[in-house]
């Protein structure tokens, strides 16, 4: 069975994080992330690292839940960590035939590493503490332009659809003595049924976009959720951000 990306799963626990006005919330979490990334020191970097983590603890959300999403980005993240400290120039610190390790690689995979994790495990507490719709409705309140945030919401809705319909046709093609395989004819075989499924994704789209036409639809989402951004949430926010620019500060100075 296909496991579904619902981030928004355990948007009905009760945290912080959860009473955190969405508008606010993301705000102040894009400007954490952007200084996590843009941090040229690696000891800073571990601190926002144990201060995503922080607020990772803080949101609720299981562990083994954002355990799960990051094991995928770990190993995306990890082949560019080995690639950099084997080809990165600088003082070698250790040789494997033809291959060397140098201190300047290490670092600067590492530096790449740290960011990327903190950047993720940040996503979790930003989005993971509200429903897709509220987010969606606090991005259009950000004034994020309505083309994107369209976009966003029904390449989320119809990742699902689409799913299933995968799920089908595998499926099928087990039920018909498909098997698996590195040969030409497993290639050939998968090549034509993610053929017919972009076909029936096209299709599918067609259907939906004359459907919601025909009822109305002006491009504007819709929703019950009404916002009410409170004191606490300012000083949340501004917490969040003073903590992201302190970091900067600490690096231009050198504290740490």
């Amino acid at each position: 069975m296909i496991e579904y990306p619902e981030i928004d799963r355990y948007a009905s626990l009760d945290s912080p994080m959860h009473r955190f006005d969405p508008r606010a919330k993301i705000i102040a979490f894009l400007f954490l992330i952007f200084s996590i990334v843009l941090i040229p020191d690696l000891k800073i970097v571990f601190i926002g690292l144990f201060f995503a983590i922080f607020l990772l603890i803080l949101s609720r959300i299981p562990i083994a839940f954002v355990l799960g999403h990051l094991k995928w980005v770990a190993m995306f993240v990890l082949s560019f960590f080995v690639i950099l400290a084997f080809t990165f120039p600088g003082e070698e610190i250790a040789k494997f035939y033809f291959l060397s390790i140098t201190a300047e690689g290490l670092y600067t995979g590492s530096l790449i590493t740290i960011r990327a994790f903190s950047a993720v495990i940040l996503i979790f507490p930003m989005i993971g503490t509200m429903r897709f719709d509220t987010t969606i409705k606090a991005l259009e309140s950000l004034k994020v332009p309505n083309s994107l945030v369209q976009m966003l919401m029904f390449t989320y809705r119809y990742i699902f659809v689409f799913a299933d319909e995968f799920q089908r046709v595998w499926t099928a093609m087990g039920a018909r003595g498909f098997k698996l395989r590195t040969s030409l004819y497993a290639l050939r075989t998968i090549g034509k049924a993610m053929g017919m499924l972009f076909v029936r994704s096209y299709e599918r789209a067609e259907r939906v976009y004359r459907a919601m036409r025909s009822r109305g639809y002006t491009g504007n989402p819709k929703t019950l959720v009404e916002f009410d951004i409170r004191r606490r949430d300012y000083i949340l926010a501004a917490s969040i951000i003073g903590f992201a620019v302190s970091l900067h500060i600490i690096s231009f100075i050198g504290v740490v």
